[in-house]
């Protein structure tokens, strides 16, 4: 009779392990830039110049930041905001060119790292340990960025909340830059079930722990969700990574509801030409015209 209630009980765990929640049913972003360890884990990902997962590699970002200054026109006196800042791979190298930078990032760890390098380099940069969602200002903008596609991790409404807030604090003329994930991506990607003792290296906890990865796809919606549930001996929890995955069109009828006109597709945010194939694309826009 035990061995049939642990059974039964062992099957229940692992048919909530593995359901499939609707799109966007659950938001889980502070378990993963609050958490102490998995906290630690993306910022040594940050400053890990050669591999592309908290941020790009430095040397794409040195790209980057010199085509935004070209592009639009940064330089001294510039007021520029960056939402999900990380530990200031932007906003540092922005205000060596004289720009006035705000950075936001939910991770305090990284606003900590922030601070702190932009004290030594003797740059005077305004940075916000908070969740962007309920980011609140009187300040105006030249320059708005969101990059490394955060704006893919939102739900419909906390996207039309961040590209509200985002026109409601464009100066006249001001441009907002950002990219996301292409439907060429979303088409690559195949639903896959994974399960491993320390999954991923132990990047979820420093107890050991069983973790199994659900990757969903979302056919009509466009949207994948890695799932993540962490065993530990003492608890479990579960992570939910969601991306919404973008056409032009798409992403310009968002953008026009939130009253803004894109005005540049590239490839990616240095520049580079735009690519349908390409697993992700970059956009200008700016406010609609009345």
């Amino acid at each position: 009779m035990q061995n049939n209630e642990f059974s039964a009980t062992l099957f229940s765990d692992l048919e909530r392990i593995n359901a499939r929640p609707k799109p966007f049913e659950f938001y889980t972003a502070s378990d993963l830039w609050t958490d102490e360890h998995t906290s630690a884990q993306m910022l040594a990902f940050h400053l890990n110049e050669n591999v592309d997962l908290s941020s790009r590699r430095h040397s794409f970002i040195e790209q980057s930041v010199e085509w935004l200054v070209s592009r639009m026109e940064i330089g001294q006196g510039t007021r520029v905001v960056d939402f999900g800042c990380g530990p200031g791979l932007y906003t540092s190298r922005l205000a060596q060119r004289g720009a006035q930078v705000t950075g936001i990032d939910f991770s305090g760890r990284s606003i900590k790292y922030a601070r702190e390098q932009a004290r030594a380099a003797g740059l005077d940069i305004q940075y916000v340990n908070q969740n962007y969602l309920d980011f609140t200002t009187d300040q105006q903008f030249d320059v708005v960025l969101m990059i490394f596609c955060d704006l893919c991790a939102l739900s419909p409404a906390q996207r039309q909340t961040m590209l509200t807030k985002f026109r409601s604090i464009l100066t006249p003329g001001g441009r907002i830059v950002l990219d996301v994930h292409s439907l060429a991506m979303f088409e690559r990607r195949n639903e896959e079930t994974h399960f491993e003792f320390n999954l991923q290296n132990g990047f979820w906890s420093a107890a050991p722990y069983y973790g199994f990865l659900n990757i969903f796809k979302y056919e009509a919606e466009q949207v994948t969700l890695d799932k993540y549930t962490l065993v530990e001996r003492a608890r479990t929890r579960t992570v939910y990574n969601w991306l919404q995955y973008f056409s032009v069109d798409s992403l310009r009828a968002e953008f026009r509801e939130a009253g803004l006109t894109i005005c540049g597709v590239y490839g990616d945010v240095a520049g580079k030409p735009y690519d349908a194939e390409t697993d992700e694309f970059a956009v200008m826009a700016e406010k609609a015209s009345s």
